[in-house]
């Protein structure tokens, strides 16, 4: 057909073709109209800077920018900021946006032969978000905890407390010695076994933390972006309040400055490590929230001509700013406990769960005024957790209604009730990291979901996006969308810088995999090995699956299937027919359909 006709005979019958199209698929357009919008655009902004900065900012930023050269660090942090984390972040918002979809339509739509990887990404964060709200149960704990006098981590003479070695104060070097809120945190908190095969029994009092814990977030969402527009006016804001507040008050105590300058003191030579970058890099991608799905959602429900380029640069600028802000919170509070019993600072700092539930609570019971200080900084870890809690959850609820609407609520009636399940099924999932051995598997979880799986699905998505539906594309959706294209460095960036990067992170991760481990000493059986790759494998198997089930189930040549809109977006490009591109991805018109017109 090609061949037979000139252009403008082409472009004509592409035209009719696609109006045929639209109007055999015009109930599903329909419907796009009643999916909910965020009342105003700040609300979006403030979910999406909301859902960015999490508790990764508190923790795992300034631990990795001391381990990794200090303010060295900043400058690979930086760079993969640009190249990486603002035009992969654009691009999810530009899809989601533009398709008014969740991301297993989204991708279905833009290449069917990796429609797997829209799946894939709702799965990992199901999975996160049924641990990550344990953190939240970890900080409502401490949060009730944070009003007595003294404060419980503070002394060593408590029932839990093992007397023979518990030092009230950091230990030092001296190994045989714990702090006496390391033992609140192990013998109190979690009534720790020895090892993952003893999971002991449950923790009742956590139990029903993580009830109130999963039904804060209910409340928060179950009227889609409706509610969780609202809440975050708060639960966005309300951290940086807190943030100020810690820096003002830490930045006047002695041995300060000590904590700050290991923070910051530069060491050149780490940047010639290759580590060193895949460090930055993949702390971009685990902040921003690349590949997990949740920034594709919340664009859904913007309206159609959004601007989102603005709204990039305020999401991740506003999550870097804040991983630096924390870090001198943080450090600045380190080298002060390091003042206090005479260590230098990199006997303070630690990594992970350490440095908010063991090093903090120290430090606060050092602080005049202890209780205040202990249940603000609480109240903020509980903030910043639950707005990439609302997220997470989202985007299974936001898969569930594209995919399966209709059907669900003749069966539910009420979008709420399909909120209400969905949280349900993950509260019951969550409750074997509340048992005495549950931190063993809240690590071996997190390890292989947040570390593993990630950057697989990372790559497959640019793959789908950036290679296989195209650059010319993406750059015709946001011109549709804003009235004019992107400028060179984001097409630049995605054509080949972002995906260069993608690539050499994941090889990277292949290479230089470690097994879990909790801990210095603790290394898990093979068995919960095994365990820990089949729960990776939960995201990553729907990738093979998708494209076997398009090849099965589709005819045509396999270039075809790897692109359902390639004719009508090329017309988009040439002729500037960017509203019915835009009609054809949003209301799933198949690549079949589309062939005839090839």
């Amino acid at each position: 057909l090609d061949r037979s006709l000139d252009a403008g005979d082409k472009e004509e019958t592409g035209l009719v073709r696609a109006h045929a199209v639209k109007t055999e698929l015009e109930p599903t357009d329909t419907a796009h109209e009643d999916r909910g919008t965020w009342g105003r655009r700040l609300e979006f902004v403030l979910a999406s800077v909301g859902y960015a900065v999490g508790l990764g900012n508190v923790w795992r930023f300034p631990y990795l920018c001391y381990r990794s050269g200090g303010g060295a660090f900043l400058i690979p942090y930086v760079i993969m900021l640009f190249l990486c984390g603002i035009p992969l972040l654009l691009m999810e918002f530009a899809i989601g946006q533009y398709t008014r979809l969740g991301p297993v339509l989204t991708l279905a739509k833009i290449c069917p032969l990796l429609k797997g990887v829209g799946l894939a990404t709702v799965v990992i964060s199901f999975i996160l978000c049924t641990y990550y709200n344990v953190l939240m149960t970890w900080a409502l704990y401490y949060l009730f905890n944070s009003f007595g006098t003294p404060l419980p981590w503070q002394s060593c003479n408590n029932t839990w407390n093992l007397v023979s070695n518990c030092s009230t104060g950091f230990p030092g070097n001296a190994t045989h010695l714990w702090s006496s809120s390391q033992q609140f945190f192990d013998y109190k908190l979690l009534e720790m076994t020895d090892g993952i095969e003893q999971m002991g029994e449950l923790r009742w009092e956590l139990f029903g933390l993580l009830v109130l814990a999963w039904i804060i977030v209910y409340l928060c969402i179950f009227k889609g972006v409706k509610s969780t527009g609202k809440v975050v006016y708060f639960t966005a804001t309300f951290p940086y309040f807190i943030l100020f507040t810690l820096l003002i008050n830490n930045v006047q105590l002695p041995g300060a400055n000590d904590g700050i300058l290991y923070f910051l003191m530069p060491n050149w030579g780490k940047l010639l490590e290759v580590q060193v970058w895949v460090n930055a890099a993949a702390q971009i991608f685990n902040s921003i929230g690349i590949a997990f799905g949740s920034m594709i959602s919340m664009a859904s429900y913007n309206k159609f001509n959004n601007n989102i380029i603005r709204d990039t640069l305020i999401v991740a600028l506003a999550n870097s700013a804040t991983s630096i802000l924390a870090g001198f919170v943080i450090f600045s509070a380190i080298g002060y406990m390091a003042h206090v019993h005479h260590l230098p600072v990199d006997n303070i700092a630690t990594d992970g769960p350490g440095l908010v539930f063991v090093v903090y609570p120290e430090i606060f019971s050092t602080l005049p005024v202890s209780q205040l200080w202990a249940s603000l900084f609480f109240l903020m870890l509980l903030c910043l957790g639950l707005d990439s809690q609302f997220a997470m959850v989202e985007v299974a609820v936001t898969c569930l209604m594209d995919c399966v609407g209709p059907k669900l609520l003749k069966v539910l009636k009420h979008k709420e009730l399909v909120v209400l399940a969905v949280c349900t099924i993950g509260f019951l999932l969550g409750i074997p990291h509340i048992t005495q051995g549950g931190i063993y598997v809240f690590q071996l979880m997190d390890h292989y979901t947040a570390v593993v799986s990630l950057m697989f699905l990372a790559f497959f998505e640019v793959l789908a996006v950036c290679w296989i539906f195209g650059v010319r594309r993406i750059a015709c959706m946001v011109e549709r969308m804003l009235g004019k294209p992107p400028n060179a460095f984001f097409q630049i960036c995605w054509l080949v810088v972002s995906p260069l990067l993608v690539l050499c992170i994941l090889i990277s991760s292949i290479v230089q995999y470690t097994p879990a481990r909790y801990g210095k000493t603790y290394t898990y059986p093979a068995w919960a090995e095994v365990l820990g790759w089949f729960i990776s494998l939960l995201s990553i198997v729907w990738i093979p699956l998708g494209a076997l089930h398009e090849l099965c189930t589709s005819k045509g040549k396999l270039l075809h299937v790897s692109s359902t809109v390639s004719y009508i977006a090329h017309t988009c490009t040439t002729h500037a027919h960017c509203d019915i591109d835009r009609h054809v991805v949003s209301s799933g018109a198949r690549w079949s359909v589309l062939l005839h017109v090839q």
